[in-house]
């Protein structure tokens, strides 16, 4: 097959369209290897979406449910849905905010500060295990020209 790709390059036709070879492809793959690696090395049955939000709230607390869904690339849906959850576990805690009564305020819990400290050394395992083929200029390579695509 390589061939015929090859001939079609040569006589002026355009290349064949491999999926397995896009960017899309690619990066989902290795989205999903690192997922793989999230869910067997964290404790507390966090997902990769909660985790997030834990530790970016950490970062910015007390925060509003939409600027917490901007900084982590999450839409309006979804970072309800993860906020639903984790308050249900106890994690956070909402408050009504006293400048916009519509909007609700967001801070961890002693239990959310509790699972961001059990689970770091997971969470930088899990990176490292992400990036293992990689030497470190690789990695710093890597990362930049991911983030160029942001």
């Amino acid at each position: 097959m390589p061939a015929e790709t090859d001939r079609k390059k040569t006589s002026g036709e355009p290349a064949a369209y491999r999926v397995d070879q896009q960017i899309g492809f690619l990066l989902r793959q290795a989205n999903q290897r690192h997922v793989a690696i999230f869910n067997a090395r964290m404790g507390d049955r966090l997902t990769t979406t909660q985790w997030s939000a834990l530790t970016k709230l950490q970062d910015i607390q007390p925060t509003s449910q939409n600027h917490l869904g901007r900084e982590t690339a999450m839409d309006a849906a979804t970072i309800k849905g993860v906020i639903d959850r984790l308050v249900a576990r106890g994690y956070v805690e909402t408050s009504p905010d006293p400048e916009d009564g519509r909007r609700l305020i967001l801070s961890l819990t002693e239990e959310g500060d509790a699972v961001i400290a059990r689970n770091l050394d997971a969470a930088r395992a899990v990176s490292e295990e992400t990036l293992a083929a990689l030497d470190p200029g690789e990695r710093r390579l890597l990362l930049d020209l991911i983030r160029r695509l942001s």
